[in-house]
């Protein structure tokens, strides 16, 4: 599975202790994340245009953005942050 650096810096700043951030590294490796490049910033611009009070979303439409760019499902535990996003497909 591959997430975007942009999921893996908001995976990463959760986590505070040794144990928990070896365990996300098993879970989700580091190295496998794509990067966040000129698509991904492109679609986020566009997403920042079309939602409702963009401001403070900036990180939740990277993300949106970079799943969209990349055809993949975005799994989170607050989908009502994302309900808005156009062209986004939330997992199940």
């Amino acid at each position: 599975m591959q997430m975007s650096a942009i999921v893996l810096y908001e995976w990463l700043r959760g986590p505070r202790k040794a144990d928990e951030l070896k365990d996300q590294e098993l879970l989700f490796p580091r190295d496998a994340a794509v990067s966040f490049g000129a698509a991904e910033a492109a679609r986020a611009a566009r997403l920042y245009t079309l939602v409702a009070r963009p401001r403070g979303r900036e990180v939740d439409l990277a993300i949106a953005a970079c799943a969209i760019v990349h055809h993949a499902s975005l799994w989170t535990l607050n989908p009502d942050d994302f309900a808005d996003i156009p062209d986004l497909i939330l997992a199940d």
